[in-house]
This record gives C-alpha cells, sequence and structure tokens, in this order.
C-alpha cells in the first residue's frame, strides 16, 4: 500500500508540473484555502464557551489567580473591556472550589482575623484602635455583602475618641458603599435593613446616621418631609401583593370547574397607605352607677323650754325646785307629738364613659376591582362537528357568586366585578418546543454540529474537486478510449471528409483524428474508472456520439486542451 500511495503522490507531482503557472497557483490557492477555512471552523466550533470566573478583582488579587491558573493547567482569558478573568464554562464551578481551598481572591475587606496577626512589640493604643476600627469595618462589609443584590460592600466609621475631659461629644456616623450586582437595586425595605443592620453594631450609632450609596453615586438613604405621602416601591410591591392574592384565589377555585388555562383574572386594589391616629372619648347615658351616697336626718319633738314665753322678766324664771329643764322636757315627751323632721340626702353618679385611642396602620383596601374571563366550551352539534359555546347565563351566574366570596366583594366600598364568557384564540406555541430551544446544551450542540458540516462542505466542494485534478485515471479506461476513438473516430472523419466540398478531405481529417487521439485522456477524466456496468454504457454512448458527431466532439476536445495551455 506504501508502494501504491507513492506511486499515486508521484504522479500527481508530474501532473502538477505539467500544469500552467496559472493554474498551479488556483489549484495551491484552492487546497490551501479551503484547508484553512475548514480548520478555522472546526476550532471555532471545539472551542469551548467562556464564562466569567469572579467578578470585578483587584489588579493584584487577579495576577494571583491567573498565577493559579497557570499552575493548575486550566485554560483562561482576559477580557479587554472589563477586564474580568474568563475560562471554560464547564470548569467554572470546579475552579472556584479549588481556588477557594487556596484562599483565592482574597477578600477586599478584612475582618476580625486581621486582630489575630502579630501587632508587634510597643504597638501603641492608636494603633490598635485603628485596627480594630478596621476590621469591624470589613466584618460590616462582609455582612452587608451577604444580600442578593449586592456583589460588594465597603462600610466607613467615623467614631470620636471617647474622653473624661470632653463634655459634649460627636455622635458616631456610618457610611457604607454597595455594588450591585448586574442591574439589580436595592428597594427600600433592603436599604433599611442595611442602615439598621449597621447602626445596631455600633454602639450609640443611630439610624439617622447612616448613609448608604450605591457604585453610580446615588443616595439611598434621602429622608422626605412628608414620607406618609411618599409612594415609594414597597407600596407598589405591597399593592402586587395583595393584588396577586386574590389573583391566586379566583384562579384555584375557577380553575377546577372550567379547566387549566380557560381563565384569566385580573384585580385591581386601591389600597390606603395613610396612617391615621384618633383618641376618641364616648358618653352612655343609659348605664349610670352610684359612685357616692351620703344622707342626713334631723328630727324635733316637743317646744323646747327656752324658746317662746312672754318676753319680759316674768319668762326669765328659774324652774321649780329639784326639777331640771331637761328633765321636764324629758318627762313631757312622751304626750307631746314631734313638732319637726328633716331628711337630707346627697348621692353622686358616674356616667359611663369610653376612651378609646385608635392607630389605623397602611394597608387597607379601600376599593377593588375584579374581572374574569372565561373561555368558551366544547361541544359538539348535530353533524358531529366540534363547536365551541359561550357558556349558559346560569353557570356565569354561579361563577359571580364564588368571585365574590373569594374576593371578599363589599359594595358598600365601591367593588366592581365583571364576570364575561369570551373565545380564547387557540395557542399554537408549544412551551416544552420552546424550552427545548432555549437550553444551553442545545445551542452548543448546534454550534458543534454546524461547525462540522461547514467544514465537511468546504472540503467536499473546494479541497476534493481540485485534488482530483492531480489523481491519475486507470490505465485500461484510456486504452479502451483509444481504441474507441482509433475506430469509430477515425472511420467517422474519413467518411465526413469524403463528402467536403471544400477539397481540405486530408489535412482536416488528419487534424482532426490528431485532436481526437490527442483528447482520449481528458475523455477518459470524463468517463471516470470502469468498475460497473454502468460505466459501460457510458463507454458506449461516448462511443455513439462520436460516431455521429465527431466534429462536435472535436471542437471539445480542442477547448479542453486549450485550456491546458498546449
Amino acid at each position: 500500500m506504501a508502494s501504491s500511495l507513492t506511486a499515486a503522490l508521484s504522479t500527481g507531482l508530474d501532473t502538477f508540473k505539467e500544469m500552467s503557472v496559472g493554474r498551479q497557483v488556483a489549484l495551491i490557492g484552492m487546497v490551501t484555502g479551503g484547508i484553512v477555512a475548514a480548520a478555522a471552523i472546526l476550532f471555532w466550533a471545539l472551542k469551548p464557551t467562556y464564562a466569567p470566573l469572579f467578578g470585578q478583582m483587584d489588579e493584584g488579587e487577579a495576577a494571583e489567580v491567573m498565577k493559579s491558573l497557570t499552575q493548575m493547567g486550566v485554560p483562561y482569558k482576559v477580557d479587554n473591556v472589563s477586564g474580568r478573568i474568563e475560562i471554560p464554562k464547564q470548569r467554572v464551578a470546579e475552579t472556584r472550589l479549588l481556588l477557594a481551598g487556596q484562599g483565592l481572591p482574597k477578600s477586599a475587606d478584612i475582618g476580625f482575623e486581621l486582630l489575630q496577626q502579630d501587632s508587634g512589640f510597643g504597638t501603641s493604643r492608636l494603633i490598635e484602635g485603628a485596627r480594630y476600627q478596621r476590621a469591624l469595618e470589613g466584618e460590616l462589609g462582609r455582612s452587608v455583602a451577604t444580600l442578593e443584590p449586592v456583589e460588594s460592600a465597603r462600610v466607613h466609621l467615623a467614631q470620636a475618641e471617647r474622653s473624661v475631659f470632653v463634655r459634649e461629644r460627636t455622635p458616631p456616623s456610618a457610611s457604607v458603599v454597595v455594588r450591585l450586582a448586574g442591574n439589580r437595586s436595592l428597594t427600600d425595605a433592603q436599604v433599611a435593613a442595611i442602615v439598621h443592620l449597621v447602626s445596631s453594631s455600633v454602639p450609640e450609632l443611630l439610624p439617622e446616621r447612616v448613609t448608604v450609596v450605591d457604585q453610580t453615586g446615588r443616595l439611598m438613604t434621602a429622608k422626605d418631609d412628608n414620607e406618609g405621602s411618599k409612594l415609594t416601591l414597597d407600596n407598589l410591591d405591597y399593592t402586587r401583593r395583595v393584588e396577586a392574592g386574590f389573583v391566586e384565589r379566583v384562579q384555584s377555585l375557577l380553575t377546577p370547574i372550567v379547566g387549566r388555562d380557560r381563565v384569566r383574572v385580573q384585580v385591581a386594589a386601591d389600597v390606603d397607605f395613610s396612617r391615621v391616629e384618633r383618641t376618641q372619648e364616648s358618653y352612655d347615658p343609659d348605664r349610670t352607677a352610684i359612685r357616692s351616697e351620703q344622707t342626713s336626718e334631723e328630727e324635733k319633738i316637743g317646744a323646747d323650754p327656752a324658746i317662746g314665753g312672754i318676753p319680759g322678766a316674768l319668762t326669765n324664771q328659774p324652774p321649780q325646785g329639784g326639777i331640771t329643764g331637761r328633765q321636764q322636757q324629758a318627762g313631757d315627751a312622751s304626750s307631746v307629738v314631734p313638732s319637726s323632721r328633716s331628711q337630707q340626702a346627697t348621692r353622686n353618679y358616674e356616667v359611663d364613659r369610653t376612651i378609646a385611642h385608635v392607630q389605623e396602620s397602611p394597608g387597607g383596601v379601600k376599593r377593588l376591582s375584579t374581572a374574569v374571563v372565561i373561555d368558551y366550551q366544547d361541544q359538539t352539534n348535530d353533524q358531529g362537528e366540534p363547536v365551541r359555546v359561550p357558556r349558559s347565563e346560569d353557570e356565569m351566574d354561579k361563577i359571580r357568586a364564588l368571585v365574590r366570596g373569594a374576593v371578599g366583594f363589599n359594595e358598600a366600598r365601591g367593588d366592581s366585578l365583571n364576570v364575561s364568557s369570551v373565545s380564547f384564540v387557540p395557542d399554537t406555541l408549544d412551551d416544552e418546543a420552546v424550552k427545548f430551544w432555549t437550553e444551553p446544551w442545545f445551542l452548543e450542540l448546534v454550534k458543534i454540529v454546524g461547525g462540522f458540516l461547514t467544514a465537511l462542505l468546504v472540503l467536499l466542494m473546494v479541497v476534493k474537486p481540485a485534488l482530483q485534478q492531480l489523481v491519475p485515471k486507470p490505465p485500461e479506461l484510456q486504452e479502451a478510449l483509444e481504441g474507441a476513438a482509433g475506430e469509430g473516430g477515425t472511420r467517422a472523419l474519413t467518411d465526413e471528409s469524403d463528402s467536403d466540398e471544400d477539397g481540405d478531405e486530408g489535412e482536416a481529417g488528419d487534424e482532426e483524428q490528431l485532436a481526437l487521439t490527442q483528447g482520449s485522456s481528458a475523455v477518459s477524466a470524463l468517463l471516470g474508472p470502469r468498475s460497473n456496468p454502468q460505466q459501460d454504457l457510458d463507454l458506449e454512448a461516448v462511443r455513439e456520439m462520436i460516431k455521429e458527431d465527431p466534429k462536435l466532439v472535436v471542437q471539445v476536445i480542442k477547448s479542453w486542451l486549450d485550456g491546458d495551455g498546449n
């Protein structure tokens, strides 16, 4: 086999040398260009997809990571625009774990491990305090960076030094700089959480003295004088959650009745976010109670001997001997009726009173608007054809009653409800097919298969035809073609030369016969090797064509020979 290959290469080299310079250059260009194009396509198809290994890193950390990747034999490249290190996508998770075992990348924020380092002999109290503050800032930065939207964070603390000689001390303050991941954003609740996290970690630090700024320089802790009337993203988010809760209730109630994907529900909630505080005092006159009661009675019996009589000296006579005035009054009491009696009572009543201090929290629903759309029913008509018909009014009334109960319909507050039955447009989009086309592995497979097919087409359509010109033809085909040309072609040329009116039969016949003889190799190239009966039939067809119209064959062969430069 080695000898046959050597002979084929030698024959191909000889054929190449016999070509003109232009054809040699064209042949070399076709073969080289085809091979280079196929190799480039295969390289692109087999080239792995690169993904960022980490986010933004310092130059020193990036250099250490690149050095470790080189030692581990992991291919990488550096993005010229962002400066990020990228590695093959399928090796990202494994490489991150290996680098984490080596302590890379080193965190930009240094925590309390800074205090474990040897501070050396003679470190001053000022240096120790600065190291502690730097460690505290690093720990707070790490804690803030654990939030999902935050990629990295830095915390700066401003604390006045405590001293017994300072009467009025400046309260501490803090500033937080966060770098958000991608196009993410922080909600007001997340900003408030960062503020309270930092203020709770530093003694005497008030939340009002904490400032949060993102990487674009936007202040995220701006205060508003009228925060109660401020429309925030949290309010919108709360409204969306309330509406989504009502929608979920209605859909979970109607889906078993009308079927899946045959009902659409939309709820618009008017939520009151105003804060109301009021104190009210009410009295109930029908409900009373005696708080205190005081009663006094006074009764007088008979006449007072000291009172009455004729004014003058005779009235002021002393009593009889041995009897005093009191004894005489007591003796006459049994026979004298009371002269006067008085009774007095004082009662204090407590009236029922109610004092209430009410603080209404925001988030109450002021008004609810609900819209429900239900698809038509699928039925069969008298001819057995499927048709879509609207739902009956009785069924719609039952559905309206169910929806009212699900959303807590209250006509007094102005709620509205609209339930309609319409025909849905059939959705021909297959979710599974969409997911199949969007899978990353499928895109990678299409890339590889497409690259192989394109490279194969380049080889078959460019390189193979160029190399076929150097492949020698089988000797038996050339002998058969020469014999056919000698028998049929010479005789046809001789017959044609006898009927020529110009008288140049000999010269024309010799020229045509020479052309047929010289072009036998070209005809053999057209026919190919005789390896099956079909090729024998093709050879017979060529012979018949030579017999019928030898001049046409001669012209074709001459054009071939002229193209070869002969």
